[in-house]
């Protein structure tokens, strides 16, 4: 039996099995490496640039002056005491 085995795989012996196993391995490792590199690619290219930064206290105040939220006054007296 061990003989009919190792004419079947020829003059390469062991060698031969380990290092098709090794490039099966690689293979895939490939493989699996670009479906990630696509799809965070895919991903990175929905944001557009678009930062994810949070908002500064300036800018939550001038978006409730632009919603009429609060007055000019208002706004002007909130935004000095956020400048000093």
């Amino acid at each position: 039996m061990w003989e009919n085995m190792m004419a079947h795989m020829g003059d390469y012996g062991w060698a031969h099995m380990l290092l098709g196993g090794l490039m099966m391995v690689v293979f895939w490792g490939a493989v699996i490496a670009l479906a990630v590199f696509l799809v965070r690619s895919l991903i990175r290219g929905r944001d557009d640039g678009v930062s994810h930064q949070r908002p500064t206290a300036l800018d939550l105040l001038q978006e409730r002056y632009a919603r009429g939220e609060i007055d000019q006054q208002d706004y002007e007296q909130r935004k000095r005491d956020l400048m000093h």
